[in-house]
């Protein structure tokens, strides 16, 4: 090992670049700190120090994998592509539409408490995309889900989706898709209606 290399054999150019792109990725997603470390399930202190301008931070491989998976990629790509192909599958997987998603949420939401929540949290109701505003205002009504298990309840479910399915998509991109396939074929023959038996 050389003093250009960490323990790993990566050179320590890439580490900080690496530490830079996600820096930037993070800003083009419109995460502050706290966003980010929620979403990648790092410490706030930890996230600072990537996220500070400048920062040299060398990362851990178990770091950087927190950070692929909250931003939607695998770390390969993390660590080859360039920034600007980057941030160009960033603004393809970010909903455009995440703002007038909001927008019609408050125009046809009904409940108060659903109403309130956008209130609340206008930059959690950004983030849903059209489908998952549409799911939670199917969830309104007196008596309905909302009101009996409240907002958050169902808003925690469609972030844990989203999270999910970023993580599918991070997986998919690995030696590890042929186990991922298995895996989501054997439950997904578990959550099938009987089709053959009457």
């Amino acid at each position: 090992m050389n003093a250009s290399t960490d323990s790993a054999g990566v050179p320590d150019a890439s580490r900080s670049d690496v530490t830079a792109k996600i820096a930037r990725l993070v800003e083009e997603r419109g995460w502050n700190q706290e966003d980010f470390a929620r979403i990648s399930g790092l410490n706030r202190h930890t996230v600072r120090q990537i996220l500070q301008p400048g920062g040299d931070r060398r990362l851990r491989n178990a770091t950087i994998g927190a950070c692929a998976r909250a931003l939607g990629l695998s770390v390969n790509d993390l660590r080859t592509l360039p920034l600007e192909r980057l941030l160009r599958r960033i603004q393809s997987a970010t909903p455009p539409d995440g703002a007038a998603a909001r927008a019609r949420g408050f125009e046809q939401a009904t409940q108060p408490e659903l109403l309130a929540w956008l209130e609340r949290n206008p930059d959690r109701a950004q983030q849903m995309n059209g489908e998952e505003i549409d799911e939670l205002l199917s969830l309104q009504g007196t008596g309905g889900p909302l009101t009996a298990f409240g907002v958050e309840h169902f808003v925690e479910l469609i972030e844990r989706k989203r999270r999910l399915i970023h993580q599918l998509h991070a997986i998919a991109g690995t030696e590890y898709l042929d186990l991922l396939e298995q895996l989501v074929n054997l439950l997904y023959e578990k959550v099938q209606p009987y089709k053959d038996r009457v």
